[in-house]
C-alpha cells in the first residue's frame, strides 16, 4: 500500500492503517519527541499523545509538501503547546552576547552525552535550542510558536548554548583529570 493510500485510509479512521502509519513514523517521530522532552519516559508520552493529536488532523493535510514534515510540525507543535498549557516560562533579560561559538572535537563527544545535557537545559532553553539549531527555524518563527519575542528567543539560545559550552568543557576537564 503507498503512502498517500494510507494516508486515505487514515482519514477514514482505519485503524489498521493508522497502526501501519504509527508504525512506519514513530521511530523518526520519538527522535523530535526525545528532543523536546525532559527525558526518555515524557518523551515516549509525547509521541503517544502526539499520535493521537496526528490521527486527530490527518484530515488538515493537504498534500502539500512533505507528509513526513506535516509529522514533524503537528508534533513539535503539540509538545510546545503542551509545555505552554503546563509550564509559565520565565522571562529573561539578560544581556548575553547573540554569537557564542562552541568549539568541540566530535570524537570526545558522546551523543548520548549530548542528548543527556540537551534534555536538563529548562524548559525554555531547550525549546529555543532544539527549534533553531536542530530544526532551523528562524527566530522570528521561535517567537511565534512560543508566544515570545524574537529578541527572547535569541537571549534563550545563547544562555543554551552558555549552559552546554560550561558542561561539555567541565566534561572534558574532568575525563582530563581522571586520565592523568
Amino acid at each position: 500500500m503507498g503512502l498517500d493510500q494510507l494516508i486515505q485510509d487514515c482519514k477514514k479512521e482505519n485503524t489498521k492503517a493508522q497502526e501501519q502509519l504509527y508504525r512506519l513514523f514513530s521511530s523518526k517521530l520519538f527522535s523530535v519527541c526525545l528532543k523536546y522532552s525532559k527525558n526518555y519516559a515524557e518523551a515516549q508520552d509525547n509521541l503517544h499523545d502526539g499520535f493521537l493529536l496526528i490521527f486527530k488532523k490527518i484530515n488538515q493535510y493537504d498534500h502539500k509538501g512533505s507528509f513526513e514534515g506535516w509529522l514533524k510540525r503537528v508534533m513539535i507543535n503539540f509538545i510546545l503547546q503542551k509545555y505552554r498549557s503546563h509550564t509559565v516560562f520565565e522571562i529573561v533579560t539578560e544581556n548575553i552576547p547573540e554569537t557564542i561559538e562552541v568549539e568541540i572535537e566530535e570524537e570526545n563527544i558522546n551523543m548520548s552525552y549530548l542528548l543527556k545535557i540537551i534534555q536538563e537545559l529548562p524548559d525554555r532553553y531547550r525549546m529555543v535550542f532544539n527549534l533553531y539549531v536542530l530544526d532551523g527555524y528562524s527566530h522570528n518563527e521561535i517567537a511565534e510558536m512560543m508566544g515570545i519575542s524574537s529578541g527572547t528567543s535569541k537571549s534563550n539560545l545563547a544562555r543554551a548554548k552558555m549552559i552546554l559550552k560550561d558542561q561539555i568543557e567541565n566534561q572534558a576537564s574532568n575525563d582530563m583529570y581522571e586520565a592523568k
